[in-house]
């Protein structure tokens, strides 16, 4: 349907969603507007109509699982640009819309000599969604490389600027993804993320994928541009296209358990894949709990485990918002009566 203008910006009805998932669900939003702009979210605002109605920000739609049409009006933010904002002794810092691509970026700031961000390449998503999630690959986190992001405030409208300890940001967690007070969550819409690469650079190989390619090619000091392709050629080996297979990447986060649970679970399961983290407890790969549940491959209706990684679920064709979240709780139930561990998903479920 065309857009129609309303009190000076464009408008858009019954507008389908499936395209702006990755899971490629059905869902229709009564009313979507195109943010290009802090000036657009707060014509927005003004708005007599829908100024006071509820808000859904969708960037690329790729950490969303949609169960039924959409009754808020949904801000599909479309902020573009990169740049470098400054370059110092310590850091380059470069700035992108947050409705830029995620993976575009990282190749971006690459391709102009920026490394920093190759472990985090080819996660899908937009550069807005990825502080909300505090995305992390392969040894890094977004937390490591973050400077500080531009938003504004679905009630107010003003803009504010927000530093790494304003985010606090955890594991795939931040003050966006809380409500309640304090918590950010549908308060606010990201329009432009800063990041901060260091110099001079220095490459993060402890994770054990890369750890093998090291190993495999006895390259012991690759460069950037060698990481951002091992880490590229390990996620396609290992994670579907989302325009081949429908997926939100990683379903479940990765639990993090004491020592003495981890000990517990090793005495009864002694191939259990675990990492040690700084504080004394353990972070557990979910993919190896739910393939050790004997869901790999396995579906419920059209939706399905992938059955290269345990850890994505996939729309096998024509899957409904129910069918993932009725497969994602089965997994739920299975992996907490063999191990005792509650897996958290990671997509927002509308």
């Amino acid at each position: 349907m065309h857009p129609v203008v309303e009190n000076g910006f464009a408008v858009e009805r019954q507008v389908s969603l499936r395209a702006y998932n990755t899971f490629g669900l059905p869902a229709i939003a009564q009313t979507m507007v195109r943010v290009r702009s802090d000036a657009d979210v707060r014509r927005v605002l003004a708005d007599p109509q829908l100024g006071r109605a509820p808000k859904l920000v969708l960037g690329g739609g790729s950490n969303l699982v949609l169960t039924r049409d959409v009754a808020q009006v949904v801000l599909k933010v479309e902020v573009r640009g990169m740049r470098l904002l400054e370059a110092r002794d310590d850091a380059f810092v470069v700035e992108a819309g947050a409705g830029e691509s995620w993976h575009e970026l990282v190749a971006w700031t690459l391709g102009q000599g920026y490394a920093g961000l190759e472990n985090l390449a080819l996660i899908p998503g937009t550069v807005g969604a990825a502080p909300v999630q505090n995305i992390g690959a392969y040894g890094l986190e977004l937390a490591d490389r973050f400077e500080s992001l531009d938003a504004v405030d679905l009630v107010t409208g003003r803009s504010v600027t927000l530093d790494a300890a304003a985010c606090r940001f955890g594991y795939r967690d931040s003050v966006f993804k809380h409500g309640g007070f304090g918590g950010l969550a549908g308060k606010s819409l990201i329009t432009r993320v800063r990041l901060r690469l260091p110099r001079p650079w220095r490459p993060v190989l402890g994770y054990l994928d890369l750890e093998r390619k090291v190993h495999e090619t006895g390259l012991t000091a690759p460069d950037a541009r060698t990481i951002f392709d091992w880490v590229c050629a390990i996620r396609r080996a290992k994670l579907p296209d989302p325009a081949t297979i429908g997926n939100a990447g990683s379903f479940f986060k990765n639990p993090v358990v004491t020592a003495e649970q981890c000990r517990d679970i090793i005495g009864r399961d002694p191939h259990l894949v675990h990492y040690a983290l700084p504080d004394g407890r353990y972070k557990l790969a979910a993919g190896w709990l739910i393939d050790a549940c004997g869901w790999k491959g396995k579906s419920i209706g059209r939706a399905g485990v992938y059955d290269k990684q345990a850890l994505v679920l996939v729309n096998r064709g024509g899957a409904s918002g129910a069918e993932v979240l009725t497969l994602a709780r089965a997994i739920q139930e299975s992996v907490y009566g063999r191990f005792g561990i509650r897996l958290e998903p990671e997509p927002v479920v509308v």
